[in-house]
């Protein structure tokens, strides 16, 4: 957990980086973050050669390219990083980046979604090993300060074995017959990384797995099994209003839970309060057993009050930037964690609701093919 912002004029040593995307979402909150982290952005790349020349003026690089061979030929990055969208065909267009960006000796840090399919993780995999480099995706959801106290509070004795997890968040799933085609599922593939992140870091594999899918608006509510043996769901909640709270993450331990709402406020209820039933006259217990609450006051302009720190941007960044100047791997948004998700994405795609799996799935047999 970071508890302390160097700004980037204040690093003496900077990673020498590149940058791969020119759109509206690294605009807002990718390049932005680079004023918190130990890099140098020495060049832009974009298809849209006067976007990238637009980006690299506002963003402090000194050159601009439309083509990323010839970026990493001549630039010769320590790192790259990639935001980028999808193809004609639904297959993530980071994915094919990152695999030359590996050839070309440079760590790689990608935007969510990793890969289209368990197969091109594993090709990540082997690439990365390959190279001697490391990939990491950008899954910000577990770098939210809300979620790494989460994970440190039930990770703790107080609050005992963790016995389930809900999590909530709104994203539709497709008809099954339109699941072989990733045009169709690009939403779904695009939003899986969310909660699908939030559920690996917190419990761990998913070793069983079965979805009920209702056809109004697409949503699905899925049973769990992990393997350290508890239990949760996921609620997919597509027909939300897009004015209520995004998200919801509850996690039971023994005698006691922790809530996370919207990704930024939190509350413990603590082990060992005791309301005898038909006989307490107050609910305010002591102190010792009260429950903890913390939220972001909003009002002053402080970075805990910033998207790009409670939204989980820096944090992930700043990850990547310490695993480069120590040549060490990341611990989180590593392509197992990818791994973990892509597993729970071919589930989704390939099982019929009302249908009980073991995961992982049997990788041998061939994926689905793609839609022409």
């Amino acid at each position: 957990m970071v508890n302390h912002i160097t700004y980037q004029f204040e690093y003496e040593d900077r990673i020498p980086v590149a940058f791969i995307g020119a759109g509206g979402h690294s605009y807002r909150n990718v390049y932005p973050s680079f004023q918190y982290a130990p890099v140098d952005l020495r060049a832009v790349c974009d298809i849209d050669a006067k976007r990238a020349q637009d980006y690299a003026r506002q963003f402090g690089a000194a050159r601009s390219y439309s083509n990323h061979h010839e970026m990493l030929e001549k630039e010769k990055p320590e790192a790259v990083f990639i935001v980028t969208s999808y193809a004609e065909d639904g297959r993530v267009q980071a994915t094919d980046l990152a695999l030359d960006c590996l050839e070309a000796g440079v760590h790689v840090w990608m935007e969510k979604p990793t890969a289209a399919s368990v197969t091109e993780i594993r090709q990540l995999q082997k690439a990365s090993v390959a190279a001697n480099r490391f990939v990491m995706t950008g899954l910000k959801k577990i770098f939210t300060p809300a979620m790494e106290r989460t994970k440190q509070i039930i990770s703790s004795p107080e609050f005992g074995d963790v016995s389930s997890v809900t999590v909530r968040y709104p994203q539709s799933l497709p008809p099954f017959e339109q699941r072989h085609d990733l045009r169709a599922m690009r939403g779904f593939l695009d939003h899986i990384y969310h909660p699908g992140a939030v559920l690996h870091y917190l419990m761990g594999e998913v070793s069983r797995f079965s979805y009920e899918w209702e056809p109004v608006s697409g949503g699905t509510t899925a049973s769990l099994r992990f393997a350290s043996g508890a239990i949760g769901t996921l609620n997919l909640a597509a027909g939300s209003s897009a004015t209520s709270p995004l998200e919801r993450v509850e996690v039971i331990g023994q005698g006691a839970n922790i809530v996370v709402d919207n990704s930024v406020r939190l509350t413990y209820y603590r082990r060992g309060a005791r309301l005898g039933y038909g006989r307490s006259p107050s609910y305010v217990v002591d102190e010792e057993h009260a429950p903890l609450r913390w939220e972001p006051e909003f009002s002053l302009g402080q970075l805990y009050n910033k998207n790009l720190f409670y939204l989980g941007y820096v944090p992930e960044i700043l990850h990547f930037c310490d695993s480069v100047r120590t040549d060490t791997a990341p611990t989180k948004g590593t392509l197992d964690d990818a791994l973990a998700i892509m597993r729970l994405f071919e589930a989704y795609r390939t099982v019929p609701a009302g249908t009980a799996v073991d995961l992982p799935l049997d990788e041998k047999l061939p994926d689905q093919p793609d839609a022409d």
